[in-house]
């Protein structure tokens, strides 16, 4: 009966039902930082970055989740969350997966290191499977102290976050000498960075809106099952 809306429904009334759910629902929208360093040279960035990032998702009337690999302390990957049986999972690990499923949408904000996203990040991430993530959408910040912003480690994350199902939007944060462009409390340096970061932030509460109501009217996983025991589930099929 349901495509994405019903077929009687105009395109009109199916935008005025998209804004009014943005406007009574906010998005739940997790915050996952990249940082583990705690001393410098050189000096650290990640902070003040995740705070602005903060800011501006709340500026919009949307609930942020910070999920902080130094706060909340996921051990090196072993073993993942998926491969433990149904609620054998170690507590931080199922506490985690719990807020992270949550979320209506992600925002994944990076350090470069060696033209890479940080450590610290892909193992928050590859601890979960596409179950977690599927069907929502993710921004990607990154940052670094000199001019490139780390431009290179966010694209590097764009097939992670695409194979994990929350597609990443086409709009970036990347943020270049991030100890100018950002004071230690969060505050940008003008303005115009807070209206760079809300053209990401705008696709994302776009898509974030869109998936979350539909999922409310087609459970995704009744035309796209969740991988259950192993990864030939995903094979071609054999000719």
């Amino acid at each position: 009966e349901y495509g994405v809306f019903k077929q009687s429904k105009t395109g009109h009334q199916a935008l005025t039902e998209l804004w009014l759910l943005r406007e009574t629902m906010p998005l739940r929208v997790a915050l996952v930082l990249g940082s583990t360093r705690t001393a410098g040279p050189p000096q650290l960035l990640g902070e003040r970055v995740g705070i602005f990032i903060r800011d501006c998702i709340v500026s919009r009337g949307h609930e942020v989740d910070v999920v902080d690999p130094l706060t909340h302390a996921v051990p090196l990957l072993e073993k993942p969350h998926f491969a433990f049986s149904p609620g054998r999972a170690p507590h931080e690990l199922n506490q985690l997966a719990t807020r992270l499923q949550k979320a209506d949408a992600y925002v994944v904000c990076t350090p470069e290191y060696n033209h890479a996203p940080s450590p610290g990040l892909l193992n928050i991430l590859n601890h979960f499977g596409s179950s977690i993530f599927s069907f929502k959408p993710s921004g990607i910040v990154s940052y670094s102290a000199g001019q490139w912003g780390g431009t290179r480690a966010a694209h590097a994350l764009r097939p992670t976050l695409s194979e994990l199902g929350c597609l990443p939007v086409s709009a970036m944060v990347h943020i270049p000498k991030a100890q100018e462009a950002i004071d230690p409390s969060g505050i940008p340096a003008t303005r115009d960075w807070d209206t760079y970061a809300d053209r990401m932030l705008m696709q994302l509460e776009w898509w974030g809106s869109a998936t979350r109501l539909h999922r409310l009217r087609v459970d995704p996983t009744s035309v796209s099952p969740v991988l259950r025991s192993s990864p030939n589930q995903r094979n071609a099929p054999v000719t």
